[in-house]
């Protein structure tokens, strides 16, 4: 059963608990269905909660002021009494996770990060640009399922294969979550989103525990920027490569994406908070 906080962020939590809660922060081309995939064995034998960031899926109460994902985040872990975590997080989610780590240090016992997105990205490449462009064009004239095919032929499929070469169902999948989102702030045109100042890219340094960096071979190339600046920026950050996933290597190969994640949370050394 969906659960909310007290300022209408929707989340779920599950499995046994006992150690360390792993939370689950979804893409910006997602919500926190994106996790049905690989729920079920990790609430298994992992306490395990998933959220909707605010304007994404069922957390869809329209802010009194400006958005902050990471004190959304903060907000929740406080309320459901978790002091301290692993933290999860695919594009979007990743730099929220990030942020979420450099505002309260001692709530983060590890980052893994899938593939690093949202404040995370800085480099305007050809292939970034190109999906800017296309999105809003599609946006400004009011045509919801152009920008929602803008998004999957950049997130889903990348620029380096086609639409045929992924699973159907993936990109379903992602159609309903990433339409959902555009009709939920459909009308937030004049809501801001708060900014970390200074950005996270400027404060990797600060962040000491252990990060798990994965990225698809098949992702955009400003992706591998950000993987490239995040892993020189963290001490003892941790790289991993699957040559043939996207962006979303979570809902492309859940099965691999599961023993990745437990294996990460059972053999991650838990400093001191």
């Amino acid at each position: 059963m969906t659960s909310f906080t007290s300022n209408g962020i929707a989340y779920d939590r599950g499995g046994p608990r006992g150690e360390l809660p792993i939370v689950l922060i979804h893409a910006g081309v997602a919500d926190r269905g994106m996790w049905d995939p690989i729920w079920p064995e990790l609430t298994g034998d992992r306490d395990v909660v998933r959220l909707d960031l605010r304007g994404f899926g069922d957390s869809a109460a329209r802010p009194a002021g400006a958005v902050s994902h990471p004190a959304d985040v903060l907000d929740m872990l406080s309320e459901m009494g978790v002091d301290r975590c692993h933290v999860v997080g695919a594009s979007l989610g990743a730099g929220v996770a990030v942020e979420v780590a450099l505002a309260r240090p001692s709530a983060v016992a590890s980052l893994l990060l899938a593939a690093p997105g949202g404040s995370l990205l800085t480099e305007m490449t050809p292939d970034l640009r190109a999906f800017l462009d296309a999105e809003r064009t599609a946006l400004e004239r009011g045509d919801l399922d152009a920008a929602v095919d803008a998004n999957l032929a950049w997130w889903v499929e990348g620029t380096r294969r086609s639409a045929d070469q992924v699973d159907p169902s993936v990109r379903e999948r992602v159609r309903r979550m990433q339409r959902r989102a555009f009709e939920v702030t459909a009308d937030w045109d004049d809501v801001e989103e708060q900014e970390l100042d200074p950005p996270a890219l400027d404060r990797l340094s600060e962040i000491e525990v252990p990060v798990l960096v994965l990225v698809g071979g098949l992702d955009l190339d400003t992706v591998h920027n950000a993987v490239g600046r995040v892993v020189a920026g963290i001490s003892g950050a941790r790289r991993v490569n699957w040559a043939d996933a996207g962006h979303l290597p979570s809902l492309e190969n859940p099965a691999a994406f599961t023993g990745l994640l437990q294996e990460w949370v059972k053999d991650t050394p838990i400093a001191a908070g």
